[in-house]
């Protein structure tokens, strides 16, 4: 393998781990409040079971790190890649804010507020991700869907639970 492909792999590799990761670290404060806290609340009737979001998040990461990976191949000397990973790394981390003030603050207004920010860092990202691979920006789409699914749950969640 030339060192190009090798450099490749190794770049959609640490792409996916990167945002798997995230997931984790995020899953850190949701999964002890999932079968306590979080089953305490009142919650709309369009709220998916417990079991569905696992498998929806880690397919989610591993779309934003294939979204991620596809930037990052195009190269980091172009400002266009460069700042459409920094958002994309802002986006990331409020993923992750969320989980912690939602579930391991118990506080879903704080929630309500990271989710709505979050909303709009995924947008931004998608549209910064498309001015340099349409592929990646498409990839992010499942996620603000997601996302906003997610953002009708959390403000139900508050309007419910006072």
């Amino acid at each position: 393998m030339n060192k190009s492909k090798t450099g490749d792999v190794l770049r959609f590799i640490v792409s996916i781990v990167v945002c798997q990761l995230a997931g984790a670290v995020g899953s850190i404060f949701t999964a002890p409040a999932i079968s306590t806290w979080y089953t305490t609340l009142r919650k709309p009737v369009f709220t998916p079971p417990n079991w569905v979001f696992a498998p929806v998040w880690i397919a989610l990461f591993a779309l934003m790190g294939v979204a991620a990976f596809l930037v990052w191949h195009k190269g980091l000397r172009s400002s266009q890649p460069r700042r459409a990973l920094m958002v994309f790394a802002v986006q990331l981390t409020l993923n992750v804010f969320w989980s912690l003030a939602f579930f391991g603050l118990k506080s879903p207004l704080v929630g309500l507020i990271l989710i709505i920010t979050l909303w709009l860092a995924i947008l931004v990202t998608i549209v910064y991700f498309l001015k340099v691979s349409r592929t990646a920006g498409l990839l992010l789409i499942p996620y603000i869907i997601w996302v906003s699914i997610a953002t009708a749950l959390n403000t139900s969640i508050v309007i419910m639970n006072p």
